[in-house]
């Protein structure tokens, strides 16, 4: 976590803003008000809730802290910032967590349902990955009246309603959003901001 005041002078090239190990690689970024509840994803289908407290503000050259501990093979897919609702400490702008996994299989599971940890643990599951559902491959926070976008390693992108996916527990493995061919899978999966229109 880095004070917003440190990107104030940006250069042509960009600036440092954070320093990678070997093999790291940068899954998410996001601006925070400081009182929001981070959740990690692993491709493993393994989930982690903790309070952004649990993380100082660091400067922009500086590797962080672990956040999930991973076994071998796995690797945080998604982190996202579940701001919580003015009105109710423990209600949220968006209620819920859309997972997909490669094979084109998905769930919403409500963030209640993801207990909160100490960072640094390996998490609970949030999907089966399996045979059938393959490694999961993305998060993001949805509401009932949030539209996703699902995208494939061709290209081809399907528009769905989030209303249209019941909501599931964590360890079950979701049902089928998109059908894909044989040498289809999927690759991540965007909420649509829509803007309101006059």
């Amino acid at each position: 976590k880095t004070a917003l005041a440190r990107f104030a002078r940006p250069m042509k090239k960009g600036i440092i803003a954070a320093l990678l190990g070997d093999g790291d690689k940068l899954v998410g970024a996001t601006i925070t008000d400081g009182n929001n509840d981070i959740m990690l994803f692993s491709n493993s289908g393994k989930a982690i809730r903790f309070d952004e407290s649990q993380v100082r503000a660091m400067g922009r050259g500086s590797r962080g802290v672990k956040g999930m501990n991973l076994a071998s093979g796995q690797k945080v897919i998604s982190m996202l910032a579940a701001p919580r609702s003015k009105n109710k400490e423990e209600s949220y702008e968006r209620n819920a967590v859309f997972l997909a996994t490669e094979n084109g299989y998905g769930k919403r599971t409500r963030i209640s349902e993801f207990s909160k940890h100490s960072r640094g643990v390996k998490g609970v599951i949030g999907i089966q990955t399996s045979k059938r559902n393959g490694q999961a491959v993305g998060a993001c926070l949805v509401s009932e009246k949030d539209e996703i976008m699902l995208i494939t390693n061709n290209g081809v992108i399907v528009r769905t309603r989030v209303s249209e996916v019941r909501e599931m527990g964590r360890s079950t493995q979701g049902v089928r959003l998109i059908s894909l061919d044989r040498d289809q899978s999927l690759i991540t999966l965007q909420r649509i901001e829509e803007e309101p229109v006059d």
